[in-house]
């Protein structure tokens, strides 16, 4: 559907450096630097659910998907428009609590809220952010950057989210360690952008490609690969799992490696490194706080997505992450 909405956008202007088809539009609004714009639609019922969720902690998460699509982008989000449809069900505390949240989310970035709209809705809450960012000219990083030979990477660990959000929706943590549990309900209610490694990709001109994961590795490696031609090899055993979601995992018979692959709103940045630069990325990288894992190639278009297992076999990588209206199986 988006393939056929970009074909039938109009002409760009000249102004129009980079349309639909990333994680957000660049535009040419100086010669010392490009602008970022980037939005999100969160649904209630779709994307969060009122009965497990704070408003607070809903208006965070919606404000880091948004901090997110800058991130990888290498850019420096800037302001922010906030746009609502409110069912009479909500009270005034708690629209004030979403927005306490978003602002939370935004607050150490000196994001500025500039404007939005309001609106009534008969059918559930709706929360709409457009967030600006900028980046010097011809530095974001862009999905289709990655080549073969590269090396994949990811920041922090996978799987966090869905692990939380599993435990939101079956009470499962009653019988997971109260430590555990909190740390990865944290990282669905409260997740990070990683704004400052973007920034470093591109300060040190590093990386090849990037995206951030918010519907999952397996589709957000998808992305990367359908705009750059190519196809990838993921080492199953080189996926950055968290203890606490290992223990999830073996909690309740579950492989965590599977929880990694599908697990989305971990909002981690996915990203490609060329050869003849890792040597460097990973002299520079020690002498930063960030966390970096390397999880495996980028490959001729016709090798397709492949997972390779700790016994050195390989199998189709499967597309387990979301997809909006895909339907249940």
């Amino acid at each position: 559907m988006i393939r056929r909405l970009h074909a039938q956008a109009a002409t760009p202007d000249r102004q129009v450096v980079l349309g639909i088809g990333d994680d957000t539009a660049i535009l040419k609004t100086s010669s010392t630097e490009w602008t970022l714009i980037t939005t999100d639609l969160l649904t209630e019922g779709v994307h969060f659910d009122l009965a497990t969720s704070s408003c607070e902690d809903i208006g965070y998460r919606a404000a880091i998907a948004n901090l997110s699509d800058i991130a990888a982008m290498g850019g420096t989000p800037r302001f922010m428009l906030v746009s609502i449809a409110i069912p009479p069900t909500c009270s005034t505390t708690q629209i004030h609590q979403l927005y306490r949240g978003m602002m939370q989310a935004s607050a150490p970035y000196r994001v500025c809220l500039v404007g939005g709209d309001t609106s009534a809705s008969t059918h559930g809450l709706f929360l709409n952010i457009t967030l600006t960012g900028v980046v010097r000219p011809g530095r974001a990083l862009l999905r289709s950057g990655a080549r073969v030979g590269d090396r994949l990477y990811v920041t922090g660990t996978l799987g966090d989210s869905r692990a939380g959000l599993d435990l939101l929706s079956s009470r499962r943590r009653r019988t997971l360690p109260a430590g555990q549990a909190r740390f990865l309900l944290a990282r669905h209610h409260r997740p990070s952008a990683r704004i400052a490694e973007g920034r470093w990709l591109v300060t040190h001109r590093l990386a090849g490609a990037a995206i951030d994961l918010s519907d999952g590795l397996t589709g957000d490696l998808r992305h990367i690969c359908e705009e750059s031609d190519v196809g990838a090899e993921i080492l199953g055993d080189s996926l950055p799992i968290s203890a606490a979601c290992r223990a999830y995992a073996s909690a309740y018979g579950l492989r965590p490696q599977e929880i990694a692959l599908q697990g989305g709103e971990d909002y981690e940045l996915l990203f490609t490194v060329p050869a003849g630069r890792q040597a460097r990325f990973e002299r520079l990288a020690k002498t930063t706080r960030f966390h970096f894992s390397c999880i495996g190639t980028i490959t001729p278009k016709q090798s397709g997505l492949r997972l390779r297992t700790e016994r050195g076999t390989t199998s189709p990588l499967p597309l387990t992450s979301y997809e909006h209206f895909r339907r249940p199986s």
